[in-house]
């Protein structure tokens, strides 16, 4: 949970260190490293612990752990979790930053180019696309009808709009579930923008891990994934997440909040009783590591996975080609 952004380029971190011999020194690793999974999966962990064994530099590839202002809520790493190992791309972006896969895509490409013994560290696998340069070129969509389609939203509710979305896109529609408010809203949107099937939009030249990527999808069993869930946004309430979008609200971020719609801040926008708030969020959080749990599974069939409640870490090393 990020409470100071560190942006140091890995050369800054090097160069503080007490000279060692080349021998000694970690040697450039010739491929980059992705760590994927989904939220509360411990991957960042994992991530971490790759980064320390390389000397190398965890790159973030979530968009809202990217914003500043939203620490708590999305999990940014705070410096004790950072261990002293160089983070990049962490609480870099202002609140009223809207990014798209393709934009994302660019700022994290520069991020992992600028930086030595790259781990990638993302759960979302819109935005790996984006990273990987698998996207047609993404269209800017006119922000009023992206309210236009929210007002439709609430008033006829997401199943209604997953049905409009199923009409124009079954691809896109059988992807998402039908009370996925953001993502149904968002696929409409860019169908109303561009008279296209929005999955012919979110599909690329290619697909899968590119060509010189080493990919490990952390995989926690469906129970220990839903039990990681409940603890760790107990741990988020804990830390101050109720307080910290009160501020927000406070200093005039609220349609900020409003617009980003990451998870679990318009819960704790709407108020009320706090422990029903928290299973509210313990619920959509669930659902949506399910969702990027399917995501990978389907997406990256090829890819080597570890479960970090049942195998040791020298596994996870072992299917990364770690010495």
């Amino acid at each position: 949970m990020d409470r100071t952004s560190s942006d140091l380029g890995p050369a800054a971190i090097m160069g503080a260190a007490t000279p060692q011999s080349t021998a000694q020194r970690p040697q450039p690793n010739t491929m980059p490293i992705a760590i994927l999974g989904p939220t509360a999966s411990g991957k960042s962990t994992l991530g971490l612990a790759v980064a320390r064994h390389l000397g190398g530099t965890v790159v973030n590839g979530d968009p809202y752990q990217a914003i500043a202002g939203l620490a708590i809520g999305t999990g940014q790493p705070d410096e004790t979790e950072r261990g002293g190992v160089s983070h990049v791309g962490y609480g870099v972006l202002p609140l009223a930053s809207r990014p798209n896969p393709t934009s994302f895509g660019d700022l994290a490409r520069g991020w992992l180019s600028a930086s030595r013994e790259p781990v990638l560290v993302t759960g979302s696998g819109l935005y790996l696309r984006g990273i990987w340069n698998q996207l047609n070129d993404f269209p800017q969509v006119d922000p009023a009808l992206v309210e236009r389609v929210r007002r439709w939203g609430g008033e006829l509710g997401a199943p209604i709009l997953h049905r409009y979305l199923a009409a124009v896109d079954p691809i896109r529609a059988a992807s998402l579930h039908p009370n996925d408010r953001a993502r149904v809203q968002r696929a409409l949107a860019l169908h109303l923008a561009t008279g296209q099937a929005p999955s012919s939009l979110l599909s690329g030249p290619q697909t899968g891990i590119p060509l010189g990527w080493r990919v490990l999808v952390v995989t926690p069993g469906r129970e220990q994934r839903r039990d990681r869930v409940v603890a760790r946004v107990a741990e988020q309430v804990r830390a101050g997440w109720p307080a910290e979008v009160a501020r927000l609200v406070a200093a005039g971020h609220g349609s900020d909040l409003m617009a980003l719609r990451a998870l679990g801040y318009l819960a704790w926008m709407a108020g009320g009783n706090p422990e029903k708030i928290q299973a509210t969020v313990v619920q959509e959080t669930q659902a949506y590591a399910k969702r990027q749990a399917t995501w990978f599974r389907n997406q990256l069939p090829g890819a080597s996975v570890w479960d970090p409640d049942a195998e040791p870490l020298e596994a996870a090393f072992f299917r990364l080609g770690l010495p």
